[in-house]
C-alpha cells in the first residue's frame, strides 16, 4: 500500500508541475481525479447537499487560482484538502455563530466504525449528527484515508487536536450507530 501511495504522491506532483506550467490538459486531469473526492469530502463535513455545489464551486475557483503559488508540488493532495477546508470553515463559520457543544466522552474501538454490517444510510446519518470539526476528522480519516499528520497540516490544528477530534467522533458516531442498531418495540419490553 506504501508503494501505491509513493505512485500516486509522484503523479500528483507531476500533474501539479505542468497544472503550474498552464498545460489545458493538466486542469482538466486534476479536476476528473479529484472532483469526486472532493465533492464527497465537502458534502459530508457540510452535510448539506444543496449546499455542496456551491461550495466546490468555490473550491475549485481557489485552486485554480492558487496553483501557481503551490510551493511543494508534492504535497498536492493535501493542498487541495487544504483549500476544500478553508472554503468549508468560511461557510461554517457563518453557519455556525456558537461553538457546538462536545459530547460525552466513552471508549470506542476503531473496530466499531468499520463494521461491515453497516448500512451507508446509517453512517451518513451518523456524520450528520457529529459537530463539523469531528465530521470533517472521520470523512478525512476513514474515507480520505488522509494521515494524522496530513489532517493536521489541512487543517492548520496541532496533531493532538486532531486525535481529540477522532476520539469525539468515534465516541459520537458510535453512540449515534447503536441507537440506530437498537430494536425498535413498542415500549412495552425493557
Amino acid at each position: 500500500m506504501n508503494d501505491n501511495r509513493n505512485e500516486q504522491a509522484r503523479r500528483d506532483e507531476l500533474l501539479a508541475i505542468r497544472c503550474q506550467l498552464g498545460e489545458r490538459s493538466a486542469f482538466d486531469e486534476l479536476i476528473e481525479r479529484y472532483a469526486d473526492r472532493l465533492r464527497g469530502y465537502v458534502r459530508r463535513v457540510a452535510n448539506s447537499e444543496s449546499e455542496a455545489d456551491d461550495l466546490v464551486q468555490d473550491t475549485w475557483l481557489r485552486i485554480l487560482r492558487g496553483m501557481p503559488g503551490l510551493r511543494d508540488p508534492a504535497r498536492l493532495r493535501s493542498w487541495l484538502f487544504g483549500i476544500a477546508h478553508r472554503v468549508l470553515i468560511d461557510r461554517l463559520r457563518l453557519r455556525y455563530a456558537e461553538p457546538a457543544h462536545a459530547p460525552i466522552e466513552v471508549l470506542v474501538d476503531d473496530a466499531d466504525l468499520q463494521a461491515e454490517h453497516l448500512r451507508r444510510d446509517q453512517i451518513e446519518h451518523g456524520l450528520a449528527a457529529l459537530a463539523p470539526p469531528e465530521r470533517e476528522a472521520v470523512v478525512l480519516f476513514y474515507l480520505e484515508q488522509l494521515s494524522l499528520a496530513e489532517m493536521a497540516e489541512i487543517t492548520a490544528v496541532p496533531l493532538g487536536t486532531v486525535k481529540s477530534r477522532l476520539h469525539r467522533a468515534r465516541t459520537r458516531l458510535r453512540a449515534v450507530l447503536e441507537t440506530n442498531d437498537a430494536p425498535r418495540g413498542t415500549g412495552d419490553s425493557p
